[in-house]
C-alpha cells in the first residue's frame, strides 16, 4: 500500500470511528472496513490487533519499560504483525534510537542510490551496512526515507514537465 492510499484509508477509518480505539474498531463490520479501503486480510489483522489490545493481551502502555527485543517479541505474537511492523512501531511510536526496519523497501532503494550499489541490498546487507550507525540507526532510517521521498518528488515533478 502506498503512503497516499494508506493516508486515504486512515482518513476514511477515522470518519467511521473517531476517536479510534480498539473497542470502536471492533464495532465496524466488514462492509464498513472495505469501504474504508481495508482488504479482507487487513480487516482480519486489524481485528486481531484490536482484540489483543482491548482484551489486555497486548499492553501498549507497558512497552515504554521494555527493551526493543521484548517489545518486538510481544508484537509479533499478534497475527498479522511481522518484523517490519514491529520495527516501524519501535521507530515511530516508541521513538527508539536504534530501531532499524531492515525489510523496508524504501530504505533499500535509498541505500542503493546513496551508496551507488550495483543492486538493491537485501535486509541482511542493509543491516550490515547500518551496523556502523549503532546505536543511532533510527536516524539513518529517517535520513534515508527523507532522501527517498525527496528523490521521488523530484523525479515526479521532472516527469510532469
Amino acid at each position: 500500500m502506498s503512503l497516499a492510499s494508506a493516508r486515504v484509508a486512515f482518513t476514511r477509518l477515522l470518519s467511521l470511528a473517531s476517536p479510534l480505539t480498539p473497542e470502536r474498531f471492533l464495532t465496524l463490520d466488514d462492509a464498513e472496513l472495505k469501504g474504508a479501503g481495508f482488504s479482507r486480510q487487513k480487516t482480519l489483522y486489524g481485528r486481531h490487533l484490536a482484540g489483543a489490545v482491548a482484551g489486555g493481551e497486548l499492553n501498549l502502555e507497558a512497552f515504554g519499560g521494555m527493551d526493543d527485543a521484548e517489545v518486538k517479541t510481544k508484537l509479533t505474537r499478534v497475527k498479522g504483525i511481522g518484523s517490519w511492523t514491529a520495527d516501524i512501531y519501535l521507530l515511530m511510536s516508541l521513538r527508539r534510537p536504534d530501531a532499524w526496519p531492515a525489510g523496508d523497501l524504501a530504505l533499500a532503494v535509498a541505500m542503493r542510490e546513496v551508496k551507488r550499489l550495483a543492486s538493491r541490498p537485501t535486509p541482511l546487507e542493509l543491516t550490515n551496512i547500518a551496523e556502523a550507525w549503532r546505536p543511532w540507526r533510527a536516524v539513518g532510517a529517517r535520513l534515508l526515507w527523507n532522501y527517498y521521498l525527496k528523490r521521488r518528488a523530484t523525479i515526479a515533478s521532472r516527469d510532469e514537465v
